[in-house]
């Protein structure tokens, strides 16, 4: 049974797709998952590392401040639909799950010309383009903020509260001792700061967490922060006993169970990672995301008593010491935000939805 999954260009659109794919064919031996995505996209390095059948087609966003560029995209489209009338016809779909970006776009379409089974992930409290356009077709629409639904256009039943498909905590939880010195830090006593910023790094949080490091963090404090790679032989120097400082957190679950609180961007899948392992959030949203959904995903993480949102403008390293210590010095606040964190986790999030495209799948 083939399933198509359709979406990238960011990672924020691939990865909830692959984590569907993995506890699908977890659920069922049968399910062949078969990735449709853009040849410009982050899955033209990531797929090919999953090992996942996959193939990548000439696709283009739309060039709204190059408009005179988008006869890419329309040559795209056409090329791109012979494509997968080709894969069609070789192996017909039960299913079509979109994930979200320019990428997802035209597949979903193709299904829905074709009578193919459509289904959506949106990771976002703001609904994207795609998901917004193609709602009214979807069995399922399965949403990782309950916000999101609000925007959309649906059949009566197809909006699910399901949670962002992640790889969930495991069932016993790691000894926070054990956790922390793994770090190197003491097994009890102090707080840990967890920092990053996806796995590119994020330059504008990095700069702020810098400022903060030079202006002297708390003795009793610690941190662990992924700098990305490009930033990291820059902001490695500042590393010491008490801050360690990587370019990558993997596996990251080493830094989740050590971490006490965590300051990061507020992408979908990171906030769902944080809200399952339960632990409260200060939320640095990047201000260029598309259609500034990081910092609606921070305002409904805020209104849910899950995180603080700190706009990144005027941001300070100052400024981010005294919220930080003002939230780790009251008891009361941080057991609410931790809290606030585990009323919006959902861990099972990937295989309910898997359950639930398999049930659309076999039902034709």
């Amino acid at each position: 049974m083939r399933v198509w999954f359709a979406g990238g260009g960011t990672g924020g659109h691939l990865y909830p797709g692959l984590a569907i794919a993995r506890a699908m064919t977890a659920l069922d031996t049968t399910v062949e998952p078969f990735f449709v995505g853009a040849k410009r996209g982050i899955e033209r390095e990531l797929l090919p590392a999953e090992g996942v059948e996959h193939e990548l087609l000439d696709l283009h966003p739309l060039y709204r401040s190059r408009p005179w560029e988008n006869w890419k995209t329309i040559r795209g489209m056409f090329s791109a639909w012979r494509r997968l009338r080709a894969l069609d016809r070789a192996q017909r779909p039960a299913l079509i799950i979109g994930t979200g970006g320019y990428a997802s776009g035209l597949a979903l379409a193709y299904g829905v010309v074709h009578r193919i089974p459509i289904a959506l992930q949106e990771a976002n409290s703001h609904a994207g383009l795609t998901v917004r356009l193609f709602a009214r077709f979807a069995r399922s629409i399965w949403l990782g903020f309950p916000e999101a639904g609000k925007q959309l256009r649906a059949k009566p039943g197809a909006l699910k509260d399901t949670g962002c498909p992640i790889t969930p905590p495991p069932a016993v939880r790691p000894d926070r001792g054990e956790a922390r010195a793994k770090w190197g830090f003491p097994r009890s006593g102090g707080r840990i700061v967890l920092v990053f910023g996806g796995s590119q790094g994020a330059r504008g949080l990095n700069n702020v967490i810098a400022d903060w490091v030079r202006i002297g963090i708390p003795d009793d404090t610690y941190m662990i922060w992924g700098t990305g790679k490009a930033q990291h032989a820059e902001l490695a120097p500042l590393a010491t006993d008490r801050v360690k400082i990587l370019p990558y957190l993997s596996p990251i679950a080493d830094a989740y169970a050590a971490a006490d609180v965590a300051v990061t961007r507020a992408g979908a899948m990171t906030t769902a990672e944080l809200c399952a392992w339960g632990i409260p959030m200060f939320l640095i949203p990047l201000p260029t995301a598309a259609a500034d959904h990081q910092t609606e995903n921070a305002k409904s993480l805020q209104a849910a008593g899950a995180a603080i949102h700190l706009p990144q403008r005027d941001l300070t390293g100052l400024m981010v010491s005294a919220i930080v210590k003002n939230v780790l010095d009251d008891p009361r606040r941080l057991a609410g935000l931790e809290a606030g964190a585990r009323s919006r986790a959902r861990p099972d999030a990937a295989r309910v939805i898997a359950e639930d495209g398999l049930r659309i799948a076999k039902s034709g």
